[in-house]
């Protein structure tokens, strides 16, 4: 399987078109995921620094879950609630536990 990035899927490519396989960018996001944990680590009892401490997190979750890493994402979105994040930040972290991991653990237990 072939992924095909071309300039109208994201305007920092600036035209370019390139293929990734489906093993480099799983590759790839897990590199990323991990860096981005690393830094949510970082942060994680630095509740002064919100509220880039609950962005870290939050973007640590998104890409826990797009490598099907839903008890870290969950982990890393209950770290990042138990410190004080803006309410809209607060309210992606309580849509990304409710629509994207409970949703997919229903989903496997059926």
């Amino acid at each position: 399987m072939r992924m095909v990035f071309s300039a109208g899927s994201s305007p920092p490519l600036l035209g370019f078109k390139f293929k990734l396989d489906a093993e480099t960018v799983i590759a790839l996001s897990r590199a990323a995921f991990t860096k981005e944990r690393a830094a949510a680590d970082l942060v994680a009892d630095r509740f002064d620094l919100e509220p880039t401490r609950s962005v870290l997190h939050r973007s640590a979750a998104v890409l826990a879950i797009e490598c099907s890493e839903l008890r870290d994402a969950e982990r890393l979105i209950g770290r990042a609630l138990a410190g004080n994040p803006p309410d809209d930040i607060t309210d992606e972290l309580r849509d990304l536990l409710l629509e994207e991991i409970y949703s997919q653990r229903e989903a496997i237990k059926h």
